[in-house]
């Protein structure tokens, strides 16, 4: 076994990423009397989100950084200090694992990744504008706000097309805009999107204008400017997977993490919940996932120490 470093912490369980899962993650847990450390590093998507209509329990929307502060107040009911910083490195030690943080570890019996995606953006005030609604990520998630709309889609080859196709069933005045090579997006795609009478249009993005009224503008290589109500990007995203990466869990094509039912990657005692696991990116299947994660955590804990648990 290694030998502990200066400053270390030992815990029943790590959780790396403070979003919906790891939240949730953090509250199960809590409330299952472990002892457990949760590590932030502020950058969960949730953060971004102006109102999510879809969470369950708030028929009138909730915005994303109030569900955020509530979720995170819930966890520190329940004992979550909530750490910020980024989780340096995680290795194997003995039978649980060693992660590096701020010169220290934190030394875990179980680690659960809930490290999410990030987005790649079409602009600089890519943030700015999802914060203001002008710019969205997730057809599934906001569609039905948009009905009716002026929709812009930028993409690049099958994914763009797939996103621009989603949005005619909720509008007739979508445009994708294909950012890509044109062998990029083939014959079949091209005839779906003639037949649903979705504008293409081949360019690059130079850049992205908020306008007064709250209306935005995307600026094109050539000089011309093409103004929509909502603007949607389906550039793809990175999934925040170096850390399971560098455990040699396994990953799919895409880069996301390969999980069973209950959540447990091909390490064992490293699990995955939320967006950096394959499958649908909705805030409520993520804190789904996270529940499954922590209760396999729990019971696995009290399998090892029957005469003390819970």
């Amino acid at each position: 076994m290694a030998a502990h470093r200066a400053d270390t912490t030992e815990v029943d369980a790590l959780i790396v990423g403070g979003g919906p899962a790891g939240l949730t993650g953090a509250i199960y847990l809590g409330r299952f009397r472990r002892s457990f450390s949760l590590v932030d590093a502020g950058e969960s998507r949730l953060g971004l989100i102006p109102t999510t209509h879809n969470h369950p329990g708030f028929p009138d929307g909730v915005d994303g950084p109030v569900l955020w502060a509530r979720m995170k107040a819930q966890a520190e009911r329940y004992g979550a200090v909530v750490r910020r910083g980024a989780i340096e490195a995680i290795r194997r030690d003995g039978e649980g694992f060693a992660c590096e943080l701020d010169g220290g570890d934190i030394r875990a019996r179980y680690v659960l990744l809930a490290t999410g995606v990030a987005d790649r953006p079409p602009s600089a005030n890519f943030a700015e504008a999802v914060q203001r609604g002008l710019i969205r990520v997730c057809p599934i998630c906001d569609a039905y706000e948009v009905i009716d709309h002026e929709i812009g889609v930028i993409g690049i080859g099958e994914r763009g097309a797939r996103e621009a196709l989603f949005l005619s069933d909720y509008s007739s005045r979508v445009t994708l805009l294909h950012a890509g090579q044109p062998d990029e997006l083939g014959g079949a795609l091209r005839a779906q999107l003639a037949e649903r009478r979705i504008d293409l249009i081949e360019t690059e993005i130079a850049g992205v204008a908020i306008e007064p009224a709250n209306a935005i503008a995307l600026e094109l290589c050539d000089g011309g400017r093409l103004r929509f109500d909502t603007v949607y990007s389906a550039l793809g995203m990175e999934t925040r997977n170096g850390l399971a990466v560098a455990l040699g869990v396994k990953i799919n094509d895409a880069g996301c993490i390969l999980v069973d039912e209950h959540q447990r990657t091909s390490v064992d005692g490293l699990y995955a919940a939320g967006d950096v696991v394959r499958g649908l990116n909705q805030i409520s299947i993520a804190e789904a996932e996270a529940a499954i994660a922590a209760t396999d955590i729990h019971n696995r804990l009290r399998a090892s120490k029957p005469e003390t648990s819970q």
